[in-house]
């Protein structure tokens, strides 16, 4: 079988765009948003500024649980627990999907991860330990639930419309995550951690209203006829996945980046501590010292990431979509990362792994978090919610997994940082040739529609 619909017929490739009012030119820095596309777009980017300001502030009460009941330690198997979780999962997502339109299973999906939140309220009200299972269970609402709402960007635009108005949602999801982390901050001192999760309830509900306001206003074009029909029935996530060729190398795609970033992340937290204790010494005595140095390190090093990520994808991701296209797109971030692995292999240093650091999180979460989601437009509605959640999920948590097995034996093994860094460089070789293999699938498909390439 194969991701790729047909094309859809009649729609005139070559009609000039009727003249943008007011607020389409005002969004023209950030996204080509055409006439009647601004309140479906604006829409769904406020959707997904809310879901990731929620995601932040559940994010930020997981870590308050964890530290406060003495668990730390769950992180490092955290992302077992949860890929054996999203084995069961996934296939009853699957299920669920087939038998309900697009808004029924946003809506009861987003609704049940609510519902779960209010469980978590009341347990802590009636003096239960919550921090493991919290820690787990945000793992896989993150996956699981974003890779949903993005889904549903895809199925609601045309290929054309996606590749214009993913920066503009990108946007959102960005300026969320920021907010959502300064907000949290600010309820968690005024009013205490649990108010965290039920901002986060309170903020799911407004996005399933949210989304069923932009699935009526975005009725109206060409892809109005998808709007209240079920899904086909069938295989699940995992075996469209396995099926089709496309599908796969998405799933390879996830595998090999997140195995390269939280490598990274490793490499860099080796060398913050390296620099403390090079610093202040490795005595009892500095430990306030080394803890303070760390923190300012990485308070520095996130504000930096987000930052860069922020402006990148305010000017720079429309722009590369519009010049260079998405499959284009696909080479940018790994030929960075490429350039940063091999700089460790000659010239490994505290300064330039941060620099690498800073511009592979910067990159990943603007450019290639909106790549990978264009990805998705041209494939059918079937792979856009269950193949979905079984590569943005499963995969993701299998890529920590991997990375985790990796540090271990390397850590066995005594590897030094120059040695965990030609595992990178390898791992990056690897992650060109998936983007190869997307790229060729993607002249194919446009070659056999006869529509432009993605």
């Amino acid at each position: 079988m194969t991701a790729f619909p047909a094309p859809v017929a009649g729609i005139p490739r070559d009609e000039p765009a009727p003249d943008k009012g007011l607020i389409e030119r005002l969004l023209s820095p950030i996204a080509d948003v055409r006439h009647g596309e601004s309140l479906s777009a604006l829409t769904m980017m406020l959707t997904m500024f809310l879901l990731l300001s929620g995601y932040y502030l559940l994010k930020t009460a997981r870590e308050g649980f964890i530290l406060s009941e003495g668990g730390a330690e769950v992180k490092s198997y955290s992302s077992a627990g949860q890929a054996v979780v999203l084995l069961l999962l996934v296939p009853a997502y699957s299920a669920l999907a087939s038998r309900v339109n697009r808004i029924q299973l946003i809506q009861w999906v987003t609704l049940f991860f609510a519902s779960n939140l209010v469980l978590f309220l009341m347990a802590l009200a009636a003096g239960a330990r919550v921090g493991i299972l919290f820690f787990l269970w945000v793992g896989i609402f993150n996956v699981m639930v974003i890779a949903q709402f993005w889904g549903f960007a895809a199925d609601l635009y045309t290929e054309e419309q996606g590749k214009r108005l993913f920066p503009l949602l990108g946007v959102g999801a960005s300026l969320g995550a920021w907010v959502g982390s300064v907000r949290a901050g600010q309820l968690a001192e005024a009013s205490g951690t649990p108010r965290l999760l039920l901002g986060g309830a309170v903020v799911l509900v407004v996005c399933v209203v949210l989304a069923r306001i932009a699935n009526r206003v975005t009725v109206h074009g060409p892809k109005a006829a998808q709007a209240g029909r079920k899904l086909e029935g069938g295989p699940s996530g995992f075996s469209l996945v396995l099926s089709d060729r496309y599908l796969t190398l998405m799933a390879l795609l996830v595998l090999v980046l997140n195995i390269v970033n939280t490598s990274g992340e490793y490499l860099f937290g080796k060398y913050v501590v390296d620099a403390a204790i090079a610093t202040y010494g490795s005595d009892a005595a500095s430990e306030g010292a080394r803890q303070q140095f760390i923190a300012q390190t990485y308070s520095s090093y996130f504000g930096y990431v987000n930052l860069i990520g922020f402006l990148l994808q305010m000017f720079v991701v429309s722009r590369v979509f519009k010049f260079l296209g998405v499959a284009r797109a696909l080479l940018i971030h790994p030929t960075v990362a490429l350039i940063g692995y091999a700089g460790m292999l000659m010239a490994p240093s505290f300064a330039f792994i941060r620099a690498v650091k800073i511009a592979d999180n910067a990159l990943d979460y603007s450019l290639g978090n909106t790549t990978k989601q264009a990805l998705w437009l041209p494939t059918s509605r079937e792979a856009k919610y269950k193949a979905k959640q079984a590569v943005d999920s499963f995969c993701q948590r299998a890529g920590d997994v991997l990375q985790a097995g990796i540090v271990y034996t390397g850590e066995l093994t005594s590897l030094s940082v120059a040695g965990f860094a030609a595992i990178n460089v390898a791992c990056v070789v690897g992650w060109f040739g998936v983007v190869r293999g997307l790229q060729h699938r993607l002249h194919t498909q446009a070659a056999s529609t006869g529509k432009a390439e993605l």
